[in-house]
């Protein structure tokens, strides 16, 4: 036997033995302890985006499920079927179940500063968010924020830009607004209050029929497709598209830190990986499903679509840069958010004015 050939067979040899010894390891990742999770939801049954669909809590599930071999598998509950729909934050934390998804803003009560890992008015849009979580120091501080609470916090979706909202009679002053009875959460609803809008806090199922019988006069949910399905438009027919209070909706994942720090770091990764994925997804959803139902609402159910006056716009906007520095100087946490957010929003609004405006600006 040639000595060029005994090294390429001692090679195979070393190879083989190589698979061999390496073979235990794959095994024992695929054998390995399982995990089985509960996920609870702010949303009710149903609910297209916030529950089910390309993108949603459910995709997210099957998604882990799949990407991890069934090693870890995650039962999805909406709003009522295991717990009421806003207690998500503290079954989460005491550990009654690992996951939950719903909205940061939904526990301003708790941390006033979590608001503004859902949507900031007049803050930044889609993929301003996402450049800020990801890439801009933004998904840190989140995860400083609920560290106390024993939670790891993460984007799991988003709406893209949300429409003003339905409104049972047309305005066109800032006056019009003044005794005005609206449903609409989060910072936009402290900013309404200012400017004399009693606000309401309804939660989804119940805002057409308050809207139909005049118990409101205004509603925000999120956009068109999702408002349609609701019937919103057969409640009101003026339909504003200036989405300056949330021109972004983050979907938030939060999971008890202790659960998630007995996962191994594969499980781990799969897991940001999915949210990730569905981050995406269903943004791309939103924007395609919107397209269709914007146009068929305008078309062939009588909406009037248009932006509010801007007079309107400047005293919103006024108003929001008053409310959110009174809420930076009440709470160092929040003034430390809200200073992190803002610089990153200045860096990238100077970009995006060159780049996305730019090319908006031909007419495309």
């Amino acid at each position: 036997m040639s000595l060029n050939r005994r090294k390429f067979l001692g090679a195979g040899a070393a190879a083989s033995a190589g698979l061999a010894l390496g073979a235990p390891s794959i095994v024992s990742a695929a054998d390995g302890k399982t995990f089985n999770w509960k996920m609870t939801n702010a949303y009710a049954p149903g609910s297209p985006f916030y529950v089910q669909g390309p993108g949603s809590p459910t995709d997210f599930c099957k998604r882990v499920e799949a990407m991890s071999g069934g090693r870890l598998k995650i039962q999805h509950f909406a709003a009522g079927e295991l717990i009421p729909a806003l207690e998500g934050f503290d079954a989460v934390s005491s550990g009654l179940v690992e996951m939950n998804a719903a909205n940061a803003f939904f526990w301003a009560g708790k941390i006033p500063a979590a608001q503004y890992f859902t949507a900031v008015p007049f803050g930044m849009n889609t993929q301003g968010m996402n450049a800020w979580l990801y890439n801009g120091g933004g998904l840190k501080l989140w995860e400083e924020l609920y560290e106390p609470h024993g939670l790891v916090p993460m984007p799991m979706g988003n709406t893209g830009t949300q429409m003003t909202g339905w409104f049972r009679k047309p305005l066109e002053s800032v006056g019009d607004l003044k005794g005005l009875k609206m449903r609409i959460p989060g910072l936009a609803g402290k900013v309404y209050s200012e400017l004399g809008v009693a606000v309401r806090l309804l939660p989804g199922g119940e805002i057409f029929p308050a809207l139909e019988r005049g118990v409101i006069d205004a509603a925000e949910f999120v956009g068109p497709y999702q408002d349609r399905r609701m019937g919103l438009h057969k409640a009101a027919k003026n339909y504003y598209t200036t989405g300056w209070h949330e021109p972004t909706n983050v979907t938030e994942l939060i999971i008890n830190k202790k659960a998630w720090d007995s996962l191994p770091a594969d499980l781990q990764a799969i897991v940001r990986v999915c949210a990730q994925a569905c981050n995406n997804e269903s943004w791309a959803w939103s924007d395609a499903v919107n397209a269709d139902a914007l146009e068929d609402l305008v078309n062939n159910e009588g909406v009037i679509a248009k932006p509010l006056p801007g007079e309107i716009v400047t005293r919103l906007r006024e108003v929001t840069a008053d409310t959110l520095a009174s809420m930076a100087a009440a709470d160092p946490a929040t003034r430390k958010v809200h200073d992190h957010f803002m610089a990153f929003r200045g860096k990238y609004a100077s970009w995006s004015g060159t780049g996305e405006k730019g090319f908006m600006d031909l007419g495309v």
